[in-house]
């Protein structure tokens, strides 16, 4: 699986081969084109250039128009105006207006033109038509002779017909012409020459963007005709250049700009103007060469596909994200330090397609890997039990028989018997439903459908204690589920497909996680599991409960750290336990002791498949109650080896003694040996009535009244009580139900009562009170004897106890009564205490749970 992954993996040569693909098909289209315009249009619209100090517009505007008449004026009010600026003291008059005609007045015109001495005329290409080359548009020729300068007002347009430069030299066959607003600085390159090319040849050089000041008006115009009329003051144009032009808008000399688009298109004289104020600033923008703009996108290139296949997908993201802000902060430097317009767009295009195109392959590899996983899953087997509904009835049969041994069975489809012992169809009630047990005496019947077939199942149950039992637990067994859905088509559509895979993949691996849980928790032993320091990763509830340390504090926790700190030891330190399992790969079995109780744990080393992980699997084994079984057996074959014993030897040897001498038996040995014979069977009853006592369970429980327990007990012990002259009085009128095995509960009152008897003194009395609290019915049994030492009382139930003062005084027992009582008071969930005092006497009280708590 993990070879299957590495193959899967995006390398930094397939992200970025796929880059270049896909950035090599976007050079067919205009987004490139685009994106540049728009970084351009940007950077202009966001930081203005500032306007030259040695500039002035006049603009031929509408109040111009309307003062003067309808265009063309006559050129004698272009002289006068030219007049009127050089008293101004204009250095350089840019007179934007196309005068290719001669005119009557050019002699005016030409004379005031002369006596400024610095007039810049502009020149027009006319654009080629099917039957007319493109030729240029000079001014009238007396004009051309008395202009200081011409240059081209050319403006070249974008594709998307906003006007962002001009080409700073124009050459129409051997004549290079300058852009009017380098023939109005007098920078016209003077290295500079036409190539050699046909006369209608339009050859263009040195594109420049223009950093525009604003948008349209954004240059103040003062109107033509408040010049010409002196409304001017004359020191506003002292020592500038003055472009003169059209800025009407029914002139058509206008341009979409980047700060204006097609709403407010700039004229083009206010464009020139613009043009001559970043030259005189040096800031006309040149086009960045061309392996500037390839080294940009090469390292951005370079970048993302080298760490995209490393990072995160939010890191991707980041990574990205700064990539894209990288690309616009180089830009934006060029522009405005360097004054170069970089072609940024296909380094800005990278990121952005290298984010989708990145979490497309991780998305492609994740999708294959977890289609293989989820096909690996679906062919796992479930680990859910079958459901006992879907089960065919012989197989049921089969599991019921197995299980319950019942004494017959009958199955059958219909009419027809398939299985039958001991029953018949005539045996079978009326009004079965389907999927719930009636239960008529011990006999349970049960209707079935499975697969549109009706089935019948009955058995017979064995007519004991067990049988309300196993009604019960077949009652609780659903064999039948109406509400289970129909099983659907599976889905056709891929996706569909797909989340069907990971449904069921998802509700497998809950099963499995729930099985497997539920395994550990519900197993009769404590679980660890360590990894290969032996560390605890893994503990069941029994580990908690058991070294009462709580879930959280074992997670992490040493096992020789837990070990040592609930049963330290010297020989044989836990350490050398732990390590050696895991350093030899041998398993350990161990004795511990937690909390005064015994246990047992076995360490066994483990690895993990297809890994070089292991670790360790501890198994504790609760063995407290079967230490506790050992100990007994061991004292119960010193009380047969010794108490049991030795009468038995004493009537052995007065029997030998008797047969030795037959006619000198007196009444003395007769009662010797009756008096052994009886503590022999005393002994003996004892002893097995304490192991009925171990052995009761809750299914030889039935319904039983206690005041009645208690008085056949007093009259069982009533003759005793007479011998000694000892009053027993039994107090209680109310009748108490329990759930309980009254024969053994009436043997241990009796054992109380005898005990009462036998250490109570002649002529006094003993009161047995029976009583109701709460849901407990209680028994208080209370004698005026000597009472028990205080030292005594914690072994008091200890079996085979005997107390040292009635040993003494000749009163000797088995030191099974009271264990017996206790014993049979523990299997009907109740309780036992004992207060005395010496001299005074003793009360032992009994409480155990009525059958009905409720009054």
């Amino acid at each position: 699986m993990r070879r299957d992954w590495l193959t899967l993996k995006t390398t930094p040569w397939s992200l970025g081969l796929l880059l270049t693909g896909i950035l090599l098909l976007l050079q067919i289209t205009t987004l490139e084109e685009r994106i540049n315009f728009w970084l351009y249009d940007k950077a202009i619209t966001t930081w203005s250039a500032p306007i030259d100090d040695s500039l002035a517009l006049v603009g031929i505007d509408e109040h111009s128009l309307d003062a003067l008449g309808r265009w063309p004026w006559d050129r004698n009010l272009h002289a006068r105006l030219i007049d009127q600026l050089a008293d101004a003291g204009a250095e350089v008059i840019v007179l934007d207006i196309l005068l290719p005609e001669p005119s009557p007045s050019d002699q005016a015109l030409a004379d005031a033109m002369e006596r400024h001495g610095r007039i810049v005329l502009p020149i027009h290409y006319s654009p080629a038509t099917p039957k007319q080359r493109m030729a240029e548009q000079l001014p009238a020729p007396l004009l051309e002779k008395t202009a200081s300068a011409l240059g081209h007002v050319h403006v070249e347009l974008e594709d998307d017909g906003v006007a962002r430069g001009l080409y700073l030299y124009n050459s129409l066959g051997n004549h290079r012409r300058p852009a009017l607003a380098l023939a109005a600085q007098d920078r016209v390159n003077p290295s500079g020459h036409a190539p050699d090319a046909p006369a209608y040849t339009n050859v263009r050089s040195e594109f420049r963007f223009v950093p525009l000041a604003g948008g349209a008006d954004t240059i103040p115009a003062h109107s033509y005709v408040d010049v010409l009329n002196g409304a001017v003051p004359l020191e506003t144009f002292a020592g500038k250049t003055v472009f003169i032009g059209a800025t009407a808008v029914g002139f058509g000399d206008i341009l979409s700009t980047p700060f204006s688009g097609l709403g407010r298109p700039m004229s083009g004289v206010e464009f020139h103007a613009n043009v001559y104020s970043a030259s005189r600033q040096n800031t006309l923008i040149s086009s960045a060469p061309g392996w500037a703009s390839i080294a940009l996108a090469l390292v951005i290139l370079l970048g993302l596909a080298n760490s995209l296949p490393r990072l995160k997908p939010a890191a991707t993201v980041l990574a990205c994200s700064a990539s894209f802000a990288l690309v616009l902060v180089t830009y934006f430097v060029v522009l405005r330090s360097l004054h170069y317009h970089l072609s940024a767009a296909n380094a800005l295009l990278l990121p952005m397609i290298a984010l989708p195109v990145a979490s497309g392959l991780r998305l492609a590899m994740a999708n294959r890997f977890l289609n293989r996983q989820l096909d690996d899953l679906a062919r796992t087997p479930q680990l859910a039990l079958p459901d006992p509904s879907r089960r065919h009835p012989h197989q049921l049969l089969e599991h019921l028989s197995a299980l319950l041994q019942p004494q017959g069975w009958l199955l059958a489809e219909g009419r027809d018997l398939l299985a039958v012992k001991g029953m018949t169809l005539a045996d079978v009630p009326n009004n079965i439903q389907v999927g719930q047990w009636s239960h008529h005496g011990n006999q349970s019947w049960i209707r079935l459908i499975r697969g549109g077939s009706g089935y019948l199942l009955g058995l017979t149950l064995p007519d004991d204690l067990s049988r309300e039992v196993i009604q019960l637990y077949l009652q609780n067994l659903k064999l039948e589920d109406p509400s289970a859905p129909a099983l659907e088509p599976g889905a056709q559509e891929n996706l569909s497909r797909r989340i069907e895979k990971v449904r069921t993949a998802t509700e497998r691996l809950s099963q499995m996680q729930a099985f497997i849980s539920h395994s550990f928790e519900r197993m009769p032993d404590g679980i660890i599991v360590t990894d290969e320091l032996g560390v605890i990763r893994f503990a069941n509830r029994h580990i908690e409960a058991w070294f009462r340390e709580p879930m959280p504090s074992l997670s992490g926790l040493p096992l020789t750290r837990l070990l040592e700190g609930h049963d330290p030891r010297d020989a044989a330190p836990w350490y050398e336990t732990v390590s050696e399992t895991l350093t030899l790969r041998q398993s350990r079995t161990v004795d511990l002791k937690i909390h005064n109780k015994d246990f047992l744990i076995h360490l066994a080393p483990f690895a993990l498949p297809d890994s070089n992980q292991f670790g360790i699997i501890a198994n504790i084994s609760d063995i407290s109650e079967l230490r506790e079984q050992q100990r007994q057996h061991r004292e119960a074959i010193d009380f047969i080896s010794h108490d049991v014993r030795s009468p038995l030897v004493s009537q052995l040897a007065l029997i030998e003694q008797l047969k030795r001498d037959p006619s000198h038996i007196d009444e003395r040995q007769l009662e010797q040996l009756g008096r052994l014979a009886r503590r022999s069977y005393h002994l003996a009853e004892e002893f097995v009535q304490l192991a009925r006592a171990e052995q009761l369970t809750e299914t030889r429980f039935y319904e039983c009244e206690f005041l009645a327990i208690v008085e056949n007990a007093r009259d069982s012990v009533c003759e005793q009580a007479q011998e000694k002259q000892i009053s027993l009085q039994v107090i209680g009128t109310e009748d108490l139900w329990l759930k309980g095995n009254a024969e053994l509960l009436e043997r241990a009152v009796i054992n109380l009562m005898t005990n009462a008897v036998q250490y109570s003194p002649p002529g006094s009395a003993i009161t047995v009170q029976v009583y109701r609290a709460g849901h407990l019915a209680c028994l208080a049994i209370a004698d005026e004897g000597s009472g028990i030492d205080q030292a005594e009382l914690p072994m008091l139930f200890d079996r085979y106890h005997r107390q040292k003062r009635s040993e003494l005084a000749g009163t000797h027992g088995t030191g099974l009564g009271l264990s017996f009582v206790k014993t049979v008071v523990e299997k009907h969930r109740g309780d036992i205490s004992v207060e005395s005092t010496a001299g005074e006497g003793t009360t032992f009280i009994l409480k155990l749970p009525i059958a009905d708590p409720m009054p």
